[in-house]
């Protein structure tokens, strides 16, 4: 009776520690294939939309961006 509590625990945290670890390696590699915004790529955006970017507007929208995901 004991044995078969021990193995569905030691299961559940294989699968526990399995699933952290697949999880991490997946968000590593979408990470490193869709990188999230930085400078070069907002005043990329900012030039498509017809706006002449300056690195104090450049700036603010960063900081806006870092609060909104925090």
């Amino acid at each position: 009776m004991w044995t078969y509590i021990l193995v569905g625990v030691l299961a559940l945290l294989a699968g526990i520690a399995l699933g952290f670890f697949i999880a991490r390696k997946y968000m590593m590699s979408y990470l490193k294939k869709n990188p999230p915004i930085n400078e070069q790529m907002l005043k990329m955006m900012m030039m498509q939309m017809g706006q002449k970017p300056s690195q104090k507007k450049i700036n603010q929208m960063m900081n806006a961006m870092n609060k909104q995901t925090k």
